[in-house]
């Protein structure tokens, strides 16, 4: 469909001018497809606003033409929630040009950025005024503020730190009829009313479009310590957690745990430097980072302290610290890549499940069992956030199984992992979002009660249902 011929895109073009809508193939081709290419679809057009204005007036027109708008940011999702279904009558809103850092305020300790800045330039930004953004992922080169708040995504400093809910301020929003929500307030403490900016992070853009957020800062450590450890197994590195806190307390900045096929996967498709830390093909290793601000201290001896008691007691059977901040570089490296090696290794199922930390153990136990005798020889992928419960627990094709044999039993799998989580009173998605993916999964786990709470809400903010529609919550089937 050509521009001069959709009455709406030379509606769009005459907002953001027309060098800003793309409606041939090849253009629109990357904004069409997700990451792990399963759900290509195909746009009406995809419009790239330059400011919130123009979200606003975008907004308008679509919901003037019946078309339902597809928010994205960088398009790095994993569960079918940023691009448009196979129809082509949706519209992708970009909001990759809206990237400028608004405001970075020392004294404050915040910043406001708008939706289309990545993750990385939101900490390279920070750091230049001597701050911390402490918001750290695997993808944040091309993951985006907007589309971190409407997952609330977690990353690897989420111990300390807390997730993207913790550290958000406040948010502007552009709503269904397309007024703008400014709720960009730097405040910490404020108890007028609902605290509305909660509705909308976590939303997946079903609820409105985030255009800018404003986020916490914090003083920027002074001296790190990144550790690599071997452990015996679950048990010993939850154990290990406790141990690690009561002897540093907050100083934990992150605890990831990554299984034996993880690591082999990442050595079998290696960056340039990678090599296994440790020797001994352990079972399981804990990366962690020990952080502190304070110039006048070094958590170094306690870190190590902690580590030689954890051998002693039988928790850690080696570890290594990095001995400079490019060691510590190569140690995230292995952790970083794994999500890039499975994806080489072929056709994989993921899960983004969370449990309480005592239970993660029990949880790795019963799914390893399960799945292995549902699919002899399946390959498990098991990393992930267990200061905070998190893990991503994945699967590999056994060898010799195509993709399309691995495909065929993917829902086994998935009902096998999601029924383990909820007996183990877990949620079957902890920063990844719902999406199109896990929408069944969703409504048959989450009570019903709440689920009615959120179509309510779905319904009285965006009645049309403009935004993101069929994604989280199933599509509406009456305007009432």
């Amino acid at each position: 469909m050509s521009l001069h011929s959709d009455s709406l895109a030379a509606a769009l073009a005459a907002i953001v001018g027309e060098p800003y809508v793309l409606t041939a193939a090849g253009d629109v081709a990357r904004y069409c497809g997700d990451w792990r290419g399963r759900y290509p679809g195909a746009a009406r057009a995809v419009v790239r606003p330059a400011d919130t204005r123009e979200v606003a007036r975008v907004v308008a027109a679509c919901a003037a033409h019946g078309a339902a708008v597809v928010p994205q940011g960088g398009n790095t999702g994993l569960v079918g929630g940023s691009t448009p279904d196979d129809s082509g009558t949706e519209v992708v809103l970009s909001l990759d040009r809206m990237n400028r850092v608004r405001r970075v305020d020392p004294l404050d300790n915040s910043m406001t950025l708008e939706a289309g800045c990545t993750v990385q330039a939101a900490q390279e930004a920070a750091a230049a005024q001597g701050r911390l953004f402490p918001l750290a992922l695997a993808s944040q080169g091309t993951a985006t503020i907007g589309g971190v708040v409407s997952t609330n995504a977690g990353g690897e400093q989420v111990v300390r730190y807390g997730n993207t809910r913790d550290l958000t301020l406040g948010l502007e929003v552009v709503l269904a009829d397309g007024s703008v929500l400014d709720l960009l307030t730097p405040l910490r403490k404020d108890n007028t009313g609902y605290d509305l900016k909660q509705l909308f992070i976590g939303a997946e853009g079903t609820l409105g479009i985030v255009t800018a957020a404003t986020f916490k800062l914090f003083s920027p450590p002074r001296k790190v310590v990144t550790a690599w450890a071997s452990v015996p197994d679950p048990q010993a590195a939850v154990g290990l957690l406790a141990s690690l806190t009561g002897a540093v307390g907050e100083r934990v900045t992150a605890f990831e745990l990554i299984n034996r096929e993880a690591l082999d996967q990442v050595l079998a498709h290696p960056l340039d430097g990678m090599r296994d830390p440790l020797a001994g093909g352990y079972p399981w290793a804990v990366l962690m980072e020990i952080s502190e601000t304070s110039s006048a201290m070094d958590p170094t001896s306690a870190v190590e302290a902690a580590l030689e008691a954890a051998m002693e007691g039988g928790l850690v059977t080696d570890a290594v610290l990095a001995a400079s901040g490019r060691q510590a570089e190569e140690l995230w490296a292995l952790r970083d890549h794994v999500p890039e090696a499975q994806r080489l290794q072929g056709y994989s199922i993921k899960h983004d499940i969370s449990v309480s930390v005592s239970r993660i153990p029990d949880f790795i136990a019963r799914a390893d069992a399960a799945l292995a005798a549902a699919v002899p020889g399946i390959r498990l992928v098991c990393f992930g956030h267990v200061g905070d419960g998190n893990l991503h627990y994945n699967q590999s094709r056994s060898a010799g199984m195509s993709d399309e044999a691995f495909r065929a039993v993917e829902e086994e799998v998935h009902a096998r992992v999601h029924a383990i989580v909820a007996k183990l009173q877990g949620s079957i998605s902890a920063e990844h979002g719902i999406g199109r993916l896990k929408q069944a999964a969703f409504l048959q786990y989450k009570p019903a009660l709440a689920v009615s709470l959120m179509q309510r809400i779905k319904h009285a903010l965006d009645p049309a249902s403009l935004f993101n529609p069929g994604r989280l919550l199933p599509r509406s089937t009456s305007s009432n």
